[in-house]
C-alpha cells in the first residue's frame, strides 16, 4: 500500500498563487512516483484539514509568510507527522533576513551589511547612502523589493503607502553589483551553480515566475574556483541555520571586489514551479522531478 501524502499549497501569503503552482507540480510528481496524494489549500483550519486527510507524510509547498516562517511548521510539529523542508527554528530564522545574516556572518559567510528600520521612516529619507536595496524583512520571492540607485533623490514612496501590506519592518542593505548566481542544496549536497539573467530591471517577482522573465544558464559560466566557493558557501549556510531537506542560496558575484561572492539570502522552501531553479539544478544533476519530490517526501521528519 502506497504512502498517503498531503501536499500543502496556497495559504495566506502574498505568494499564494506561486504556491498553488508549486503544489500542483509537486502533487503530480508524487503521483508519478507512486504515492497516494491529497492536495490541501492550507487555511487557518489547517489542523482540521490535516486530520481529515490523515496523511502519512506532509509535503509543505507553501511559500512566504505563515508557510515558511516557522508558523505552519509549529502546527505540523503539533500534528506529529513527518513533514518536508526545514523545521520551526531554521524556518523562522531564515525568514528574518537580518537575523539570518547575523548568524551567517558569524559562520564566516559574506553578507551585505544592512539595518532594520520602520517603513515610514524608510519612505521619508535615505536610511543608507545609495545605492542600496530596500525590502520587507520577512517576505520571499522578491516581493516588495526596491533598488535605490546612486543619485536617487528620494527613497521609494511605496514604502509609506496605505496600500503596503508587507509588514512594517524594512531591511535596508548595501547594493552589491555583479552577476546573480544561485545554488540548491539537498541535505548535505550542493548541486551546482546557475547564473540568472533577468529580463526585467532585476531578478524580481516577475522575473522569477513569469515565462521568459529570466534566462537560466546552467552551469554558470564561472571559473571552477568560484563555482566550488559558491557551492561551499551554500552548504555552509544551510548547515549554519540548521536547515533540512532542500534549500537554495542566492549570491551576487562581484568580479571587482576582493570579496567576489556575497550571499543575499537563503530560501528554506525554494520554488517548485515550471520555471524554478532548484528542480532545474536537480534535473541537470540527473535527478528527475518525480525522484526529487519522492526524495523530499522520504527525507521528511518531525522535530526537524
Amino acid at each position: 500500500m502506497s504512502k498517503r501524502i498531503a501536499v500543502l499549497s496556497g495559504g495566506l501569503s502574498p505568494e499564494r498563487d506561486v504556491s498553488l503552482v508549486s503544489g500542483a507540480a509537486c502533487a503530480k510528481g508524487l503521483r508519478d512516483a507512486g504515492y497516494d496524494v491529497v492536495e490541501i489549500d492550507a487555511g487557518r483550519n489547517l489542523s482540521q484539514q490535516l486530520a481529515d486527510a490523515d496523511p502519512d507524510i506532509v509535503f509543505n509547498a507553501l511559500h512566504g509568510e505563515w508557510g515558511e516562517d516557522g508558523l505552519v511548521q509549529g502546527v505540523l510539529e503539533h500534528f506529529g507527522k513527518p513533514y518536508t523542508h526545514s523545521g520551526v527554528l531554521a524556518s523562522a530564522l531564515a525568514m528574518d533576513k537580518q537575523k539570518a545574516k547575523d548568524v551567517l556572518r558569524a559562520a564566516g559567510i559574506p553578507c551585505p551589511e544592512g539595518l532594520i528600520t520602520n517603513r515610514f521612516e524608510a519612505a521619508k529619507s535615505h536610511a543608507m547612502k545609495p545605492p542600496y536595496v530596500a525590502k520587507p524583512n520577512a517576505q520571499g520571492s522578491s516581493v516588495g523589493v526596491h533598488i535605490v540607485l546612486e543619485g536617487a533623490n528620494r527613497p521609494p514612496a511605496e514604502l509609506g503607502s496605505t496600500a503596503w501590506a508587507l509588514g512594517d519592518e524594512i531591511l535596508i542593505e548595501r547594493y552589491i553589483p555583479g552577476r546573480e548566481l544561485t545554488v540548491a542544496v539537498m541535505e548535505d549536497r550542493a548541486l551546482c551553480v546557475t547564473e540568472i539573467k533577468p529580463n526585467t530591471t532585476f531578478y524580481d517577482y516577475e522575473a522569477k515566475y513569469s515565462a521568459g522573465g529570466s534566462d537560466h544558464i546552467l552551469p554558470a559560466p564561472v571559473s571552477d574556483e568560484i563555482a566550488e566557493l559558491a557551492k561551499s558557501l551554500a552548504l555552509k549556510a544551510h548547515q549554519a541555520l540548521g536547515c533540512r531537506g532542500m534549500t537554495r542560496s542566492d549570491f551576487r558575484y562581484d568580479t571587482d571586489s576582493h570579496t567576489p561572492l556575497w550571499l543575499l539570502e537563503i530560501n528554506t522552501q525554494p520554488g517548485m514551479t515550471p520555471t524554478s531553479l532548484a528542480p532545474e539544478q536537480a534535473q541537470y544533476c540527473g535527478i528527475a522531478f518525480s525522484d526529487l519530490v519522492a526524495w523530499m517526501a522520504e527525507n521528511a521528519s518531525c522535530r526537524r
